[in-house]
């Protein structure tokens, strides 16, 4: 365990780089560094590829995170929760904050993140109250510096709680919603793609995910942008297009190998997505 005092132009900074020991390290939710920090003038933070999450609560001023490929405003009284693994940047805005923050790791932590997010946490949020947040990383920070034999025990017994806190502050069910309907979605997809062979109808469909067809037809172009039936032809074109290419088949089979027994019906779509017509399009490779 190192404590470390800077005192500097830009920030002014109390931190412990903790050393867990190896039974912590292997089996327990454990410290890797624990601090507060006072920006003096702006600055930037930037980190990428890390093995660790951070969490840290701003007690006074203001700045900016960027996350995800997303820019968020942040002020005094939010909290901020990342996987590490991913690029972050946070940087202070002309009202210079004061944080503290916690960096740690685990297993299964990733595990438990992904439980966050899928409750509907963000990267970052607005408690009604810090004060818990405040008091559980003071403690740690106490334990971190402490001798005590079972420091590691009580660390994660404190971070435990903290992802408690977190968990509970996770629960927005409308976001919860919004994800569930873009992972229907996404296995409706997926369904299409590999049953394009297969006679599909949106009653079909309604029933296999348990989902009203009117409802499906509506999200379906909402999230992807095309209707259901366009999708299933695009998909099944674009694979007669490689048999056309790479195989000896005939128009007639390739038509039938794709969903399209009517090798009519299958020359007049190809013709109207390809404009021009499956035996064209095989000559011109």
């Amino acid at each position: 365990m190192d404590t470390s005092f800077f005192y500097g132009d830009v920030v002014e900074s109390k931190r412990i780089l903790y050393t867990p020991s190896p039974f912590a390290r292997t089996n327990l939710i454990h410290l890797q560094e624990i601090g507060q920090l006072t920006a003096h003038q702006p600055h930037t933070s930037r980190r990428k590829n890390l093995s660790s999450f951070l969490f840290f609560t701003i007690m006074s001023g203001s700045g900016r995170l960027e996350y995800g490929g997303c820019s968020y405003a942040l002020s005094a009284g939010d909290c901020v929760f990342l996987d590490c693994r991913k690029a972050y940047a946070h940087y202070t805005g002309k009202d210079l904050w004061t944080l503290m923050w916690v960096h740690f790791y685990g297993p299964n932590v990733k595990n438990i993140y992904e439980k966050y997010t899928e409750r509907g946490g963000g990267p970052f949020f607005h408690p009604q109250n810090t004060k818990g947040f405040e008091q559980l990383l003071g403690e740690l920070y106490r334990i971190a510096e402490s001798a005590d034999y079972l420091r590691d025990m009580k660390i994660m017994e404190k971070l435990t709680s903290l992802l408690v806190l977190l968990m509970e502050e996770s629960w927005h069910p409308e976001k919860r919603k919004e994800a569930s309907k873009k992972q229907n979605l996404l296995e409706v997809k997926e369904y299409l793609d590999q049953h394009y062979t297969e006679a599909i109808s949106l009653d079909l469909l309604a029933k296999q995910f348990y989902i009203n067809k009117f409802y499906l037809t509506r999200i379906f172009k909402e999230q992807f942008g095309t209707s259901i039936n366009h999708y299933l032809m695009e998909v099944r074109i674009t694979h007669a297009k490689q048999l056309l290419r790479f195989t000896d088949m005939t128009v007639e089979a390739v038509g039938a190998e794709c969903g399209m027994e009517d090798a009519n019906y299958f020359s007049r779509l190809f013709k109207k997505l390809e404009g021009i017509s499956p035996g064209e399009f095989r000559k011109m490779w």
